[in-house]
């Protein structure tokens, strides 16, 4: 697929023009050039030469990684791990194309980082998406911690129940259960253990 019929290569760069353009007053024409590059060696060249500012980095990682390339695989983690929530989720789309096999391991370790929960979101809903033999167990450590009735991280908690019900994992059930009096995560724990069936 071209990259300009992806949509979240096309919203990523919506954003980072208005990024620039607020930053600096006018998106330099580099800008564009790289929007239109695919050439793998060039995009590598731009990944890793000092110096280039983090909306290049941004690009090349993204279509290095949704093309299967594993040299966006550090890039893309340590996006993925950013403040900038949308800065995440275009990280995570495109680990999830790249197909690494590090992908799973890296995520799980942001996610049940609890110095860095407030940046979980992406990294736990990233784990649902691959199926990996590290994303229950990851979800279910990082559930655990958030089972808390005023826990601020609440939402981390959510996206955990809600992949967890997904994976469909029996492993899960006693931890769903434990959520079941949350007052913001019972009736989602509810419907993921209905989704584990009879087993475990």
């Amino acid at each position: 697929m071209e990259m300009s019929e992806d949509p979240e290569f096309c919203s990523m760069i919506d954003r980072l023009r208005e990024e620039i353009g607020n930053a600096t007053g006018e998106v330099p024409a580099a800008f564009d050039e790289l929007a239109a590059t695919e050439d793998p060696e060039e995009l590598h060249r731009l990944l890793t030469a000092p110096g280039q500012p983090l909306w290049a980095r941004e690009i090349a990682a993204y279509v290095l990684g949704v093309g299967g390339d594993p040299r966006a695989f550090e890039a893309l983690v340590l996006l993925l791990n950013h403040r900038d929530p949308e800065r995440c989720v275009t990280a995570a789309h495109a680990l999830a194309r790249l197909g690494d096999p590090r992908t799973a391991r890296a995520a799980a370790t942001l996610a049940t980082n609890e110095l860095r929960v407030a940046y979980a979101l992406l990294p736990v809903r990233l784990l649902a998406e691959l199926r990996a033999p590290e994303s229950a167990p990851a979800l279910i450590t990082v559930l655990e911690r958030r089972l808390r009735a005023d826990d601020p991280h609440w939402r981390v908690g959510l996206a955990c129940v809600e992949g967890l019900g997904t994976l469909g994992d029996p492993r899960a059930r006693p931890a769903l259960e434990a959520a079941l009096p949350h007052p913001r995560l019972g009736r989602a724990a509810e419907e993921s253990l209905a989704r584990l069936g009879s087993g475990g």
